[in-house]
């Protein structure tokens, strides 16, 4: 399994969520990999939703994403019970991982 947190240099959410996904790759046993997406044409091949984007094997981690196309160098923001973030939630990578922490 393999964790993908794509970011672009103009927006740092990304060092606020590489904590919590290499926590729970690590319980999960997934690897983590940093990708920087760097121009326009990159965000719209990759389909980036903005910086931090979270995705395990390919998927985003957030709910009803794969239906969005507002791709672009943004910053991206999260709805979470307290309010917007740039986490996403814990849940959804529990989620995405199919959560099993490692004895």
């Amino acid at each position: 399994m393999l964790v993908e947190v794509l970011y672009f240099d103009g927006c740092p959410g990304h060092e606020r969520v590489l904590p919590l996904v290499r926590r729970l790759a690590g319980q999960a046993g997934a690897k983590v990999a940093l990708r920087r997406v760097e121009t326009p044409e990159d965000a719209d091949a990759e389909r980036f939703l903005g910086s931090p984007t979270v995705r395990v094997d390919g998927v985003d981690v957030e709910p009803g994403a794969a239906e969005r196309e507002d791709f672009g160098l943004k910053c991206r923001m999260y709805q979470a019970p307290d309010g917007l973030s740039v986490v996403p939630a814990e849940r959804w990578l529990h989620e995405a991982l199919a959560w099993r922490p490692r004895r």
